[in-house]
């Protein structure tokens, strides 16, 4: 182990008390949903590997949210951060035959080692149980190390979602890129970052004047009307709702060609990448009912939104923390939809309720919602603690790194969170890499089976595809 933190050491007062969108999340995160996880594929010996901590030490330096714990209250229950000296970031190497045994105890024939490995971070869950946290609180950030060969090695990094929404995944990605790529060209380890007051602000305080403004009945309504329609959803069938749950990862991926029609049809019709994605599990997940062309049902889509560009004050991509927030909309599918007219009605949903500021009126509401069904599960179906179909990213990732990537060794990169405590039935992290599409589609086993999700992602695919063209 390296790069220890030091339990002893008195930290300082907490930098503050979290939010109520970063208190939920700390309750997902303990059940299993929101552990995110962003795994890299090295072709580099792992003794070169080694480097990556003198790496992260310097990210950490330029960002203050990566060296502060989260600290628990047990007399309160709430969580906090804490900031701490001198705090380095842990990182555990396994080697070659540790690797192996681990592979060995999750074999499958079907995936690659290192989607095994990504599948087994995102399960490791170090902030499960609060009241077990030492006084120091906990780090937010865990990095590993596996030795895949004498050869290749496979890096993870593995963040408390509270300090790390996707815009912040993307972007501690492309900042550690560019300092291993300046580092072994003998140059610098970093540049200015754009991050002041990183860490000490979350979500509610910075949504500008008016926009979240509701008055008490308004509020009882629209719980109301979340509660009443959630009972109205139509969830895809479950096949194991005894067993404990955990997160599985399928993959999505459409080559150059295929994609560029793909966005061409988007952009032609003024909607984005998301409508279609739903889209596409709208109507794979309907084509699994029972003569479904003659059955209407109700699904729910939750789109994610960077609300970063739109605080106040404004926020650049390299302020790290969680400030996204989510917008459901509920579509019934009668099974003889057009794939693009239904991907243009997703998109218009979530596009009005965006203009209408819903994302920051509505967000106590679903974070009371959200709160309210992990301490009920009862309350969801089958106490399956599914809050929709799918979710999807309002902007897909766009990568264009390539060059970088080879330059440094990276072979291949995937990106996603855990969703089995409390969430979708899948969740789709999207990315647009070097032209194409490669989705990383995540979902709660084994309430969904392997089988089941690779064929809806198999069938998304080629709805998309047909559409394509």
């Amino acid at each position: 182990m390296i790069g220890t933190n030091n339990n002893s050491e008195k930290s300082a007062a907490p930098a503050r008390a979290l939010g109520n969108t970063e208190h939920n999340w700390c309750r997902a995160v303990s059940s299993g949903t929101g552990i995110t996880v962003l795994a890299l594929q090295m072709a580099k010996p792992p003794s070169e590997i080694a480097a990556v901590h003198g790496v992260l030490h310097n990210l950490q330096s330029s960002h203050p949210l990566l060296a502060s714990n989260l600290h628990y209250n047990p007399t309160s229950k709430t969580f906090s951060f804490l900031k701490t000296k001198n705090s380095q970031i842990q990182i555990k190497f396994h080697d070659i035959q540790s690797t192996s045994h681990l592979l060995s105890n999750n074999p499958n024939p079907n995936f690659s080692p290192f989607h095994s490995i990504l599948e087994h971070e995102l399960n490791n869950n170090n902030w499960s149980d609060p009241n077990s946290f030492p006084q120091n609180g906990v780090a937010p950030l865990f990095a590993s190390v596996y030795a895949l060969s004498e050869a290749k090695s496979v890096i993870i990094l593995r963040f408390h979602t509270t300090i790390c929404d996707r815009t912040t995944a993307v972007s501690l990605l492309m900042e550690l890129m560019e300092m291993v790529a300046e580092s072994n060209d003998g140059g610098g380890t970093g540049k200015e970052i754009d991050n002041l007051g990183e860490g000490e602000k979350g979500i509610e305080t910075l949504i500008p004047n008016g926009t979240a403004k509701k008055t008490i009945w308004a509020h009882g309504m629209d719980l109301l009307g979340y509660s009443m329609n959630s009972f109205r959803l139509t969830n895809l069938a479950f096949k194991n709702t005894k067993m404990p749950k955990h997160s599985e990862v399928v993959r999505l991926q459409i080559n150059a060609h295929y994609t560029s029609q793909i966005l061409a049809g988007c952009e032609s019709r003024g909607i984005k990448l998301c409508g279609a994605l739903a889209a596409a599990a709208l109507i794979s997940a309907h084509s699994t009912i029972l003569h479904s062309d003659k059955v209407k049902k109700k699904y729910g889509v939750v789109t994610l939104t960077d609300c970063r560009s739109i605080l106040d004050p404004p926020l650049s991509t390299h302020h790290f923390g969680f400030y996204h927030s989510a917008i459901l909309n509920i579509h019934t599918v009668k099974g003889t939809e057009n794939f693009w007219d239904l991907a243009k009605s997703c998109y218009n949903g979530f596009a009005y309720y965006n203009k209408c500021n819903k994302h920051f009126s509505d967000l106590a509401d679903l974070n009371f919602l959200m709160a309210k069904a992990i301490e009920n599960p009862n309350l969801t179906s089958s106490s399956s603690l599914r809050t929709s179909l799918v979710s999807v990213f309002e902007n897909p990732v766009i990568d264009d790194s390539i060059q970088m990537q080879h330059k440094i060794g990276v072979e291949d990169y995937m990106g996603c969170a855990s969703v089995h405590g409390i969430g979708p039935s899948v969740a789709i992290f999207d990315t647009v890499r070097d032209g194409e599409l490669d989705c990383i589609c995540v979902y709660p086993a084994p309430l969904h089976s392997r089988d089941q999700m690779s064929k809806l992602v198999d069938y998304m695919r080629k709805v998309m595809i047909d559409g394509s063209g």
